[in-house]
């Protein structure tokens, strides 16, 4: 096994001061809550400059399919930077969910290279059609089946950014066994029920006789499935880190400029004391994100115990520090104008994502041998 590298390289840094310079620029938190309450809770027009001119859409896709050839490492930093800012773009359903379902088919296949080019490329945005709460090890999905002339009949809920996707990436069992289609969002029934997260929203997914391209078959679509939400919890742990990190700097900066007897409130001890808890959370997050990540981009055999490690303890750091930033915020940290109630949601839907923080604790006792 090779040693990890948790450090951040050049090539890293400059990434994200790109994204940060642009979520900076057109991501700010009075047009982040102005946007949620309005009828295009997405900023896709972010997302095609994040997408096209940054690239960050195929960062994990080979060069030869039109991507960047990265890794799973580059993925994360962009949603470190993402989680900084919640901003409401739908990386993680297109460029990390559907991209990594599709990586696990025979990229060869004319059907599923085209579909990776046009991802990568930010020209559609996929959606992987399983429900976001889906743990890792469940197995292979079984809401919609597939007939033998490739139409598609289930319904699936809880579908991350499926309210903006153009394709659909649908497991579905057939009489042959599990396999892996490609279902134009246009062919499906879309509803979009109320979503706690208001920066990340989620789609009920219906299809009725949906016309269907087979992507894979019975060899590789479980293993494609399994794959996609293993790397999507273990890069979801780095976007809430970038969360937890936005509610300890906000803070921390809040506290210095607030008065109270004559004294900033940042200089009374007791607060002191939760601030350095905070911090030493966040940096134990740091080291189990990065920990994933980098085991996921070599394709290391400790995967699975990384990622249940970053999703139990970065889930529950992000909650923590959201909570924190609030509730030290005062007053102010109630309203509905300050962007701190946008950051527990998104820590609270997150935290659910790919299986709650108790069931990957679980699977991380089994996977180490250790007894319940």
């Amino acid at each position: 096994m090779t040693n990890a590298d948790l450090l951040y390289s050049d090539v890293e840094t400059d990434l994200r001061a790109s994204v940060r310079d642009l979520l900076t620029d057109r991501c700010t938190p009075e047009s982040l809550l102005a946007r949620v309450e309005s009828d295009e809770p997405y900023d896709l027009g972010l997302w095609r400059t994040l997408a096209r001119d940054l690239g960050t859409a195929g960062l994990a896709v080979p060069e030869e399919l039109g991507g960047q050839g990265a890794s799973a490492r580059e993925v994360a930093l962009v949603l470190e930077e993402l989680g900084r800012s919640v901003a409401p773009v739908p990386f993680l359903g297109s460029a990390v969910l559907a991209t990594s379902a599709l990586l696990g088919c025979d990229t060869a296949s004319a059907e599923v290279a085209g579909l990776l080019r046009r991802l990568a490329g930010g020209e559609a945005v996929g959606a992987l059609a399983v429900p976001l709460s889906t743990m890792t090890d469940t197995g292979f999905p079984g809401d919609v089946t597939a007939t033998a002339d490739g139409t598609l009949d289930g319904t699936v809920t809880s579908v991350a950014d499926g309210t903006v996707a153009d394709v659909f990436v649908v497991p579905a069992t057939s009489p042959d066994g599990p396999g892996l289609y490609a279902v134009d969002a246009a062919t499906a029934d879309v509803a979009a029920p109320v979503s706690f997260d208001l920066t990340r929203r989620i789609a009920d997914v219906s299809l009725r006789g949906a016309t269907a391209t087979r992507l894979a078959g019975p060899d590789r679509a479980p293993d494609a499935v399994a794959g996609a939400l293993t790397t999507g919890a273990g890069l979801l742990a780095s976007e809430q880190l970038g969360l937890a990190q936005w509610c300890l700097d906000e803070t921390v900066e809040y506290l210095k400029g607030r008065y109270q007897f004559g004294r900033p409130v940042g200089s009374f001890q007791a607060l002191k004391h939760r601030l350095a808890d905070l911090w030493l959370e966040l940096v134990g997050a740091r080291a189990a994100a990065r920990y994933a990540a980098d085991t996921l981009a070599r394709g290391d055999a400790d995967a699975p115990v990384a990622v249940a490690l970053a999703r139990s303890y970065c889930a529950e750091t992000a909650v923590h520090a959201a909570e924190e930033c609030i509730q030290l915020h005062g007053g102010i940290g109630m309203t509905w104008e300050h962007p701190a109630h946008l950051y527990l949601k998104r820590a609270k839907a997150s935290q659910v994502a790919f299986g709650a923080p108790g069931r990957h604790r679980a699977a991380l006792g089994e996977l180490v041998n250790l007894p319940a």
